[in-house]
């Protein structure tokens, strides 16, 4: 079975919930690893997650960037460990370089707390081989600087690399003006490295576990990430 590593900085507020998410409905083995660790021997799958760490002063993920914990991060990335970003967590991760990209303020300068939709762009990763490609997911999002910005020529090379793994979109999974909320870039809600074992992803699948809170589509990531290491 694998093991899953749950990041926590200081200002993180998604830690337990992913550790939730993972142990109490995945049923999988999970480790709360603070900053400070450096030792990531016995996990096999990495959760940065969301939060404002460091209080998001500077920049947010600038930084939690610098922790002694995303020493080890990188590597294990580039040794091609598997590594999830959840929002604050995905801005960490592109202040590391591990993946493409900044985030920039929403479009409307406002902080963005609501259920959106996200519509799966591909299934060639780990993190979506089991989904269908054009699936919708009802998830939330709870961020203020999550504008995902890239040059033109990154655009591209994302595109042309089928890197893109979501996309905001309604519920019929049209990419409409007002689907793209934040102003992303070609509406993107998360993307993958070019290695493809590391996803950076605004909206929170680990609040979207249980029907009771409203939405359960984010079992379906997890589940689609357990399969992939299953059979890896």
């Amino acid at each position: 079975m694998a093991t899953f590593g749950v990041i926590v900085f200081p200002g993180s507020n998604c830690d337990h919930d992913a550790y939730h998410a993972m142990k109490h409905i995945m049923n999988s083995e999970v480790k709360f690893l603070w900053h400070k660790d450096t030792d990531l021997s016995g996990i096999d799958f990495l959760i940065v997650p969301g939060g404002f760490s460091y209080g998001d002063y500077l920049r947010s993920g600038a930084i939690a960037r610098f922790s002694p914990i995303m020493q080890e991060v990188v590597k294990f990335a580039n040794n091609g460990g598997p590594v999830m970003g959840i929002c604050n967590g995905f801005q960490i991760l592109l202040e590391a370089g591990l993946i493409p990209g900044a985030m920039m303020h929403n479009q409307d300068l406002r902080f963005v707390c609501k259920n959106v939709f996200i519509r799966c762009e591909t299934t060639d990763s780990l993190f979506t081989s089991s989904l269908k490609k054009g699936q919708v997911f009802d998830i939330p999002v709870s961020h203020g600087e999550g504008n995902y910005h890239i040059n033109e020529d990154g655009l591209k090379s994302l595109q042309d690399n089928d890197q893109v793994l979501f996309r905001y979109s309604d519920a019929n999974g049209e990419l409409t003006e007002s689907a793209n909320f934040n102003g992303s870039v070609d509406h993107i809600a998360g993307i993958t490295n070019t290695g493809r074992n590391v996803l950076g992803m605004m909206p929170h699948p680990e609040r979207a576990m249980e029907k009771l809170l409203g939405s359960d589509d984010g079992k379906e990531i997890f589940e689609s990430i357990l399969h992939s290491l299953s059979v890896a």
